[in-house]
């Protein structure tokens, strides 16, 4: 009998000699000069990063895996000349956002918690302010969770089964079966053969994905990180660590599970590496969109104080992010929370999440070009064209161009549902979390389930999958129940003033 040869377990998103190339592009994104030490690479036959692929096909030799290990941490020594308009320590982006309160310190936190538990802030908005529910209270709050949730899986099930796929693909398929502009779920009924094996629909995605496919909400790493910050505040509060966030993966997240910077810092934490350094220590996606889809209950429980949102999201992305990938956190968090009032439009909330971003810093940069563009052109296509063309040099998973995208969809859209979800995933780039982060934002906007188009919520027959906790088969009302139970009610006394 003859044996076959077991093919090797190339295992996306970390092995050493992806991650180096991954890392020449990201110093040459954050301002150093990598040059002589890509040469090297390059002399010793090192490829290139993987353009869409989280891992190349073949492993490297032993040698080559060897030297791709000692240039990721000469890497991490070369200096950046973006690193004072890029910190990633609170006390650094306060410094550079004087116009809120980010990460400021009260006596009453002085009072209730240790430095570094405690509330950081007692100004208007500001963590420790005890933020009230401004617009909704009672049911109302807890109806507009509920579309929050619902928008966020609708928005990033339309996504799912173009993920990863080119913005030619994702046009011609939508094209090709009459949904261009893309209005509703994709299907592959109609859908020209040549076309699918050309551009081929993502295959863990379109059995549960396509229109005439779906069954509920399948899990899906944007739905897997609130339901795990619903447990971070269940057992820990508002005032959980960096450290907390790492136990509570260790304990309910599957490694499997994770992807790009999170999967690097859940390694590096298993290789007994101590936050924050995980997030740093030979992970190249940490300017990625990862903390960007862990945000949104950060926001959803702090409504009306958006810098104390964009605090509690800072202690989070840290884990796995630095710099513009703590930002995209900390700006969706601030819109969210700002949203979450009732009172506030679309673009009020986009101009509140930039005030707890360092303004000089690419991604404030990015997200208000990206504004500007969508008030200019009423062609949504001439948008995302023009996007591409100034951004084309970033990774389609990194947190600038496709914060850069959500801004322009949500701007453009104007607060209608529809238009949201469907102007973020047409976009490209990562279709499933813009989707899924616009669906929040609009979805939270209008304000109860009923505001939604059937279209968009019958399919998911109020059901999620998850092998997160025992959240499996929960209900969105349900979730927007123990959402609204998480979020701050002050008393009158403590109630900041406007």
């Amino acid at each position: 009998m003859t044996l076959s040869r077991p093919s090797p377990l190339r295992l996306t998103w970390v092995q050493p000699e992806d991650l180096l190339g991954h890392e020449l592009r990201q110093a040459e994104e954050d301002g150093r000069r990598p040059e002589a030490i890509a040469a090297r690479w390059h002399r010793a036959g090192g490829p290139d990063s993987p353009r869409r692929a989280g891992a190349s096909p073949h492993p490297a030799s032993p040698c080559l895996r060897a030297l791709s290990q000692d240039l990721l941490d000469e890497l991490a020594d070369l200096p950046s000349r973006l690193a004072d308009k890029e910190p990633t320590d609170l006390a650094g982006i306060r410094a550079l956002c004087p116009a809120t309160a980010v990460g400021r310190r009260s006596a009453r936190a002085e009072r209730v918690g240790t430095a570094e538990t405690a509330d950081l802030s007692k100004s208007p908005g500001g963590v420790g302010a005890e933020p009230p529910l401004s617009g909704r209270g009672g049911s109302g709050e807890e109806t507009a969770l509920q579309a929050a949730w619902l928008g966020r899986a609708a928005g990033c099930l339309l996504g799912k089964p173009v993920e990863k796929l080119p913005l030619k693909g994702i046009r011609q398929l939508a094209e090709a079966t009459g949904n261009w502009p893309l209005a509703t779920w994709f299907t592959e009924r109609g859908l020209p053969p040549d076309l699918k094996a050309e551009y081929p629909w993502n295959r863990r995605s379109a059995p549960t994905s396509l229109a005439e496919n779906i069954d509920g909400m399948p899990e899906d790493d944007d739905l897997n990180y609130p339901l795990l910050n619903l447990l971070l505040l269940q057992r820990h509060g508002r005032h959980f660590t960096t450290t907390d966030v790492a136990r509570l993966w260790l304990d309910e997240l599957p490694a499997g599970r994770t992807f790009t910077a999170e999967r690097v810092a859940y390694r590096n934490l298993l290789d007994g590496i101590e936050p924050p350094h995980t997030a740093r220590h030979r992970n190249p996606f940490r300017e990625w969109i990862g903390a960007l889809i862990r945000a949104d209950v950060h926001g959803w429980t702090n409504p009306g104080a958006p810098a104390a949102a964009a605090e509690q999201a800072h202690r989070d992305a840290v884990l796995t992010h630095t710099a513009n990938g703590v930002y995209a956190a900390m700006f969706t968090a601030a819109v969210i929370a700002e949203a979450a009032t009732g009172t506030s439009d679309i673009h009020t909330c986009l101009r509140t999440g930039l005030t707890v971003v360092p303004p000089d810093s690419r991604l404030a940069e990015a997200v208000r070009q990206a504004i500007q563009l969508a008030r200019q052109q009423q062609d949504f296509d001439r948008v995302v064209d023009e996007l591409h063309a100034t951004h084309g040099s970033y990774h389609w998973v990194h947190a600038v161009p496709n914060t850069a995208l959500l801004a322009a969809a949500l701007t453009h859209a104007d607060g209608d549902f529809t238009a949201s979800i469907c102007r973020a995933v047409s976009g490209g780039w990562d279709t499933d979390s813009n989707g899924a982060t616009a669906g929040s934002i609009a979805g939270l906007l209008a304000g109860s389930p009923e505001a939604l188009p059937s279209r968009w919520t019958t399919p998911l027959k109020n059901r999620l999958a998850t092998t997160v906790g025992d959240f499996d088969g929960t209900g969105f009302d349900a979730l927007a129940e123990l959402t609204a139970r998480l979020a701050t009610r002050p008393s009158p006394s403590e109630a900041p003033q406007p």
